[in-house]
């Protein structure tokens, strides 16, 4: 079992700046890779960042340049900064969790960028 847990979303004005946390726990031995996801209402979720075991990232199109993932393997945390906030980044954010057999979402944070 592994379990996330996301903090850090809140309402910010748009150009301005945020910065998600992931803490994981659990059987970490099985991650394989840790991802951030977001929906809008009525909308599919989204990949919007990804980090390999490795370290190897992915960003969707619309926020490279913009939002960066990292992550700290002594606290067991993966942070999304996201710089230059536009409106439609407003969505409810979900970190993942990526074994080989399940799939651990958290419960999500809201992020509301005001115009």
């Amino acid at each position: 079992q592994v379990q996330v847990v996301e903090s850090g979303g809140g309402l910010v004005q748009a150009g301005g700046s945020l910065r998600l946390s992931c803490a994981a726990s659990g059987s970490l031995f099985r991650v394989n890779v840790m991802g951030w996801y977001r929906q809008a209402p009525g909308k599919q979720r989204e990949m919007v960042a990804t980090i390999t075991r490795g370290g190897s990232t992915d960003y969707a199109d619309s926020v490279k340049g913009r939002f960066t993932i990292s992550r700290d393997n002594a606290k067991n945390t993966v942070y999304l900064q996201m710089n230059s906030l536009k409106p439609e980044d407003t969505c409810v954010y979900y970190c993942l969790a990526v074994t080989i057999t399940v799939n651990y979402w958290g419960q999500g944070t809201q992020v509301t960028v005001s115009s």
